[in-house]
């Protein structure tokens, strides 16, 4: 059995969409089942859900609701709902590919030892993509992710998104459940609760794998690419790594510190080669980010 988890907040708008591309996948609707987190919405995602059961009744979608406000705490919710000895965590305001459950769920059946593993994510802009746009700019605003056609471990330090990650739910009883003091808590941008995550997971030597295949299509609105909402987002990093690093140990947020120093070198060494090519403020748009992320860091 799979289980799809959707947490969501106040996103009418996503969810239908969302859940028919689920509907219209290529596997058996009688091996998967939804649970849809609903983390205290005000909007009218309860009525969108209600009229997509009544559409499709072969798909198995339960609707629970989690009064803590907070992506970790929907997210664990979700763990304790689920039926399924994988679980899938679906981001709010994204689509799937046809083949995206199937992809997962033949993966884990063929490999035993996947104890957790992730997929592209593509954006699907409401609008035109910024000039200032960089690859690096375009993985903070979209959660893009593409490490190529190849099924492989993820690079160094890098894991998978949390919108488009598949799990063993064994893998929970060994490393606990998501961080609730790390990640988004409504409007509030939290972050790093996936981190702490898969860094408890290798602590332990559990494989987690990138799989070309399952593509996750997040929509991308115009809000996320405003200046406000960048440094909101990019402020909140900072201090979610000052959170994640300061409750393992002092050592962790100083060697934490050090690698924020030499973040900013190669954040100034872009800078200088985006101006040499012509394109500034890709280069300036870096610099702003490195400057939030430092902010929270150090408790700003």
């Amino acid at each position: 059995m799979i289980t799809l988890i959707i947490c969501t907040y106040n996103r009418e708008k996503y969810i239908g969409p969302l859940l028919e591309s689920i509907a219209k996948n290529d596997y058996p609707t009688t091996d998967y089942e939804i649970v849809l987190v609903d983390n205290n919405c005000t909007d009218n995602t309860r009525q969108v859900c209600e009229q997509f059961s009544m559409a499709h009744p072969e798909v198995v979608l339960r609707y629970v609701v989690e009064p803590e406000q907070g992506l970790s705490a929907a997210r664990n919710k979700g763990i304790k709902e689920a039926k399924g000895e994988i679980i899938i965590y679906v981001d709010d305001d994204a689509l799937v590919d046809r083949d995206y459950i199937r992809i997962y769920a033949e993966h884990f059946a063929d490999n035993p030892t996947t104890m957790a593993a992730g997929g592209p994510i593509e954006p699907l802009y409401e609008t035109a993509e910024p000039s200032w746009m960089s690859p690096y700019t375009k993985a903070l605003l979209t959660a893009w992710m593409n490490y190529g056609d190849k099924v492989r471990e993820y690079p160094k330090g890098r894991y998978p998104g949390g919108g488009n990650a598949a799990y063993r739910k064994v893998v929970f009883d060994k490393v606990g459940l998501f961080n609730t003091e790390l990640g988004r808590k409504g409007n509030l941008l939290l972050a790093s609760e996936e981190k702490d995550i898969f860094d408890k997971m290798k602590a332990l030597g559990m494989t987690v794998l990138y799989l070309p295949t399952p593509v996750l299509h997040h929509c991308i609105p115009q809000a996320k690419l405003e200046e406000d909402y960048f440094n909101r987002l990019t402020l909140q990093i900072g201090r979610s790594e000052r959170i994640r690093t300061r409750a393992i140990s002092k050592g962790k947020y100083i060697s934490r510190l050090v690698a924020e120093a030499v973040k900013w070198g190669g954040t100034l060494t872009l800078l200088c080669i985006y101006t040499l090519q012509l394109h500034p403020m890709k280069g300036w748009k870096l610099v702003l980010f490195r400057k939030n992320v430092t902010k929270g860091l150090l408790g700003g």
